[in-house]
């Protein structure tokens, strides 16, 4: 079974959200906070690299011959007028 848009879709959308946020609090991060920084750089990172590894992965459509090909409905008749 191959992956799907909507697959990649819930993987990538929550993925670059998250590394978003956590890169930007890594930026904007003050105080007694700050030794948390590299932690949230390194789970931006990881995140944002899951998101757009999604993104880059090729569909899965199967253009081989092994996968059984779905029956096709037969033609319409057309209508004598």
């Amino acid at each position: 079974m191959g992956l799907n848009r909507t697959a990649r879709g819930i993987v990538l959308v929550p993925s670059l959200l998250l590394g978003g946020a956590f890169l930007a609090t890594a930026v904007w991060v003050d105080g007694p906070a700050a030794a948390n920084r590299p932690l949230a750089l390194l789970l931006g990172g990881v995140l944002m690299a899951t998101g757009l590894l999604a993104l880059l992965l090729p569909d899965g459509t199967d253009t081989g011959g092994d996968s059984p090909s779905l029956p096709q409905p037969p033609p319409r008749r057309r209508r004598k007028s």
